[in-house]
Formats: C-alpha cells, structure tokens, sequence
C-alpha cells in the first residue's frame, strides 16, 4: 500500500498543486463575453490572463468589477471585466473634441483603434460620466492614485471608466495576451468570461 501511495498518488496530488498554484498566482486562461474589445479580442476568444504581469499605459487588463461597476445590477461577485488601460496613477487625461487623447500633456496616436472609434464611439456617451471624469477639448482629469482609467477599445459599445469611474489597483486580475493560437491580435476569461 505505501508504494502505491508513493508511486501513483503523491504525483497526481503534487501534480494538482503546482495547477492550483499556477491558476492562482501565475496564469489562466478565460473566454471573453460581449464586443466591448472588439476588434482586438473577439467575442468569445480565449485569452491568457497573465497574473504577474506589470500594468502599463495600453496595456488590456482583466480586473474584479465588483464594487467597481456599481451601476450594472448584474454585477456579481466573480465578475470579470476586461478593458485597455488608457490613464496610470497620477496621469492627466485629456480626450479632445476630435477624438484626440493625451496624456500628460503628450498625445496619444491609439493605433488600435479606428478615427471613428476615437471621436464618435468615445466621446458620445449613453449616460452621464461618471464623478471625476470629463472628456472634450479643454476638459482634464487626473487619474487618482493607486487607480487606472480604463476603456474597451469598441468605445461606442462599451461599459469602462466613463460610466463607473477609476479601477483601483488592487482590482486588477492580470494581463490579458493572446496565446499564440491568436497569434493574430497585438494585444489582448477557467472559463470565467471577462465582460464587458
């Protein structure tokens, strides 16, 4: 009995630490729900959420909606949202009228995303922004500290930091890449779906 404790189960249980150890601490792979990132990820596209990843300006990040997106009843907790960090702590946001962004001071070119997706999807808005958040020419905010200001890349169907307001940093799950079987996107939910 102690060999087959030896030889079959102490691998299969070590085996399923070093899995839980990963999918906790490392990385996991999630499915992505809605279009709010469309066309970098698609509905329904499988991601690596990279948990030890540094956040940066541009970076898509999967974060913990709940508390954050207070104006969704559907929220739950275990809600994932995945979005484009757009503002780091202590940046100064400016979305001109024109669909310009700068930050700091500096523009922005958000290659990402098209001219339309810039101007109309981004600064036409289906609700009031939310406190602390201003956009149009001559209008700035600054993102509080140890928060980020978030946007999905398809601005015209997307629920981000316009509506909710700042992702505190202790929200952020990690950063979204595609693995290499969708090696055809720059950048990018166990199966959580990351929303919109």
């Amino acid at each position: 009995m102690s060999s087959f404790l030896k030889n079959v189960v102490a691998p299969i249980l070590t085996g399923l630490a070093i899995a839980a150890f990963i999918v906790t601490f490392v990385f996991r792979i999630v499915k992505v729900d809605g279009t709010s990132m469309y066309p970098n990820l698609q509905n329904n596209e499988h991601v690596i959420v990279w948990k030890l990843g540094k956040v940066r300006e541009d970076s898509v990040v999967v974060f913990d909606a709940y508390g954050v997106d207070k104006n969704n009843p559907n929220v739950q907790k275990n809600t994932k949202y995945v979005k484009r960090v757009i503002g780091m702590p202590g940046d100064k946001i400016e979305y001109k009228n024109n669909g310009d962004l700068y930050v700091n001071g500096k523009y922005q070119p958000q290659n990402y995303i098209t001219k339309q997706q810039r101007t109309s999807g981004t600064l036409t808005l289906l609700l009031p922004e939310a406190k602390g958040i201003t956009l149009g020419t001559g209008k700035t905010f600054t993102v509080p500290k140890n928060c980020y200001f978030v946007l999905g890349d398809n601005r015209a169907d997307s629920n981000d930091s316009r509506y909710y307001g700042f992702v505190p940093k202790d929200k952020i799950v990690g950063i979204a890449k595609a693995p290499f079987w969708n090696s055809k996107h720059k950048l990018i939910n166990d199966y959580y779906p990351a929303t919109n």
